[in-house]
Order: C-alpha cells, then sequence, then structure tokens
C-alpha cells in the first residue's frame, strides 16, 4: 500500500539557512521531492521555467488566484507575486512522494492550516539578530535600506515561530541539517 505524501514546511526570516537546510535535507533523506514555487518576476540569468520557479506574468498569476490554483501565495510587492501551485503538489504527490517546501513564514503557515495533519512546519531560527545581520551583510547583495527593511520583516517574523511544530536553532549548519533530517524521517 502507497503511503499517504506528506507536506514538510520550511519557513525562516531571511538569511536563517533555510535553503541550505532544505538543500541539506533533501541530499540525504530518500523519497523528498521540492516544490517548485511560482512567480511573477522576471527570468534572472540561468534560471529555467520550472526548474527554479514557474514563471508567470502578473496578470497570469493574478488569473490562476481567480481559479484558485494556488495553495498559498502572496503579492510581496506591488505586482510582484510568489505561490505554491496546488498542481506542484499533487505532481509531487502522484510520485509516491514527500513534498519539501523552502517557503516564508507566511506561506508555512498557510500550509500548514491548509493541511494540519499531513505538514510538519519547521521554524529556522538564526542564534539571534545580530548573526542574521552579520549573514545579510556578509551575502553583499544587501543596501543599507533593504537590510534594514529584511531585518524588521525578521522580527515580525521570529514572533510566529511559536506557531510552527519545531522551532531549529541554525547555529552550526552542519548539526541543523542533522536535526531537520531526524525531524523529517521521524514524521515521514
Amino acid at each position: 500500500m502507497r503511503q499517504e505524501g506528506k507536506l514538510l514546511i520550511f519557513s525562516a526570516p531571511s538569511g536563517a539557512g533555510k535553503t541550505s537546510i532544505v538543500k541539506g535535507v533533501l541530499s540525504r533523506v530518500p523519497n523528498l521531492a521540492f516544490s517548485i514555487s511560482a512567480c511573477s518576476r522576471a527570468k534572472r540569468p540561468g534560471e529555467k521555467d520550472g526548474v527554479d520557479y514557474y514563471f508567470l506574468s502578473p496578470d497570469a498569476f493574478r488569473q490562476k488566484i481567480e481559479e484558485n490554483a494556488f495553495l498559498e501565495w502572496e503579492e510581496v510587492y506591488p505586482g510582484s507575486y510568489y505561490g505554491t501551485l496546488r498542481s506542484e503538489v499533487e505532481r509531487i504527490w502522484k510520485q509516491g512522494k514527500h513534498v519539501v517546501f523552502d517557503v516564508d513564514v507566511a506561506g508555512g503557515l498557510n500550509i500548514k492550516t491548509q493541511y494540519p495533519e499531513r505538514s510538519l512546519a519547521v521554524f529556522i531560527r538564526p542564534p539571534s539578530l545580530e548573526v542574521l545581520r552579520e549573514r545579510l551583510t556578509n551575502r553583499g547583495t544587501e543596501s543599507a535600506e533593504s537590510l534594514q527593511k529584511r531585518l524588521g520583516k525578521a522580527e515580525k517574523e521570529l514572533s510566529c515561530a511559536n506557531q510552527f511544530d519545531h522551532v531549529l536553532v541554525n547555529d552550526v549548519l552542519e548539526t541543523a541539517i542533522d536535526e531537520a533530517c531526524e525531524l523529517v524521517k521521524k514524521f515521514v
């Protein structure tokens, strides 16, 4: 008998190491597949539709919202949408795999609300806001203004940590990946 598909949700403030942890989990735990998000932004050099994101025009994205095609979605900035297509979850479940999400805090909580019994929601927490500031600064991708915006958003997101099933502190990346793998193996 085939096992019912599960949802493994990883959420965190930007810079907490969520994507690195998700990649580690996907490489170490069998029978998982990554959920590709949809977005309305333009492709960046080297990105591929259906691999990095499902790239939709803002109008096409809004049409899919009207059709209730999204499990969760958000208008991050005016006209800039990101979301998870229901068809993506169904595609992965049809392969007999469990779905792994690398999604923002609001999106993660939204998915958990829709599938409370079938989902494990893990909040990745940085050791401190100061460490988070350092990580974001070391990326070299943030202006002073965008850094302040991200840190302000991070403070709000950190206040939501208690709404997740588990809070995992990413102090040492390898240790955090090991802990995340253990949580996933127990859940699936």
